[in-house]
């Protein structure tokens, strides 16, 4: 498991912050980190209010991280990048996911270290992650400032002759009701813009290579992107086949060999190739793998 709860029975009145700094022996900003994602109990109730006294049978959730001997493909002294398989959580779920790529981060660098971004569990390739809070912090604001870029390889269905530019607002779906899709084209959705290069086309099967650079960060992006212009991603069980695929895929239903048939392979045929960003020095890296 992932996570684990740790106890202590607490005699006399301690404020809750000054209990957990004494359990994990940490700083006040990480303790109050802890209260905020409501890791902490006292006699079996969630503890919300930092400065609580507390007293009785206290206990705090922790992550205690799992290994699988995962090392990332480069690193410096404030942050490290994995080539992530395909089917690997970046972040946990739930307290109930036995493994993701959090579980390496924090294995080898501590529990200050964290992921700076994601990716879907089925694309595989780059995941950049921090060492350190300053370089979260200075990673995290340079992807919402845009000053990180990325390049995806996609294998998508049909002919692709001519660079696409896709600018298509993208919408949450609130209603799984009707489609079994997480996000969807709509006008009134936020800005998405996406830069599609066929690479190779392969007449054997009618697919065609691509690089995908999104231009924006939102979720699922190029997968419904590609779907919107007619080419969606090979594998891809959720956007370009039939509800009830998507519904048999979703709910676990969907066997490999159905996969296989209805989609054109047994995974997202998705990678995160490159990624270029400055952080001291101007880095642009590329993965080791592939699909």
């Amino acid at each position: 498991m992932a996570f684990k709860k740790i106890t202590k029975d607490i005699k006399s009145p301690t404020k809750a912050f000054r209990v957990v700094m004494d359990m994990l022996a940490c700083d006040m900003r990480t303790a109050q980190r802890y209260i905020d994602k409501q890791r902490l109990f006292c006699n079996g109730k969630v503890v919300s209010q930092k400065s609580n006294f507390l007293t009785g049978a206290v206990s705090l959730v922790i992550f205690s991280p799992n290994t699988k001997g995962l090392k990332p493909i480069f690193e410096t002294k404030d942050f490290a990048l994995f080539d992530k398989p395909s089917g690997l959580l970046v972040h946990p779920k739930n307290r109930n996911t036995a493994y993701s790529l959090t579980d390496e981060v924090k294995y080898l660098y501590g529990d200050n270290a964290n992921i700076v971004h994601r990716i879907d569990k089925e694309t595989s390739g780059l995941v950049l992650a921090a060492k350190h809070r300053e370089a979260e912090i200075f990673l995290k604001n340079s992807f919402q400032d845009k000053n990180i870029n990325k390049g995806y390889n996609a294998l998508v269905k049909g002919k692709i002759v001519k660079d696409i530019f896709i600018d298509a607002p993208i919408k949450i779906n609130r209603d799984y009701s009707k489609i079994k899709i997480k996000v969807f084209i709509d006008d009134s959705g936020r800005e998405a813009k996406t830069i599609i290069k066929p690479i190779e086309y392969f007449k054997s099967n009618d697919t065609t290579l691509v690089e995908a650079i999104p231009l924006t960060g939102r979720q699922h992006q190029i997968r419904v992107h590609l779907f919107h212009v007619k080419h969606p991603i090979v594998g891809d069980p959720i956007y370009g086949v039939d509800f009830q695929t998507a519904s048999d895929y979703l709910d676990g239903k969907l066997s490999k060999d159905q996969r296989i048939k209805l989609t054109g392979a047994k995974r997202l045929m998705l990678h995160a190739k490159w990624i270029e960003f400055n952080y001291k020095n101007r880095y642009k890296l590329y993965s080791r793998s592939s699909f």
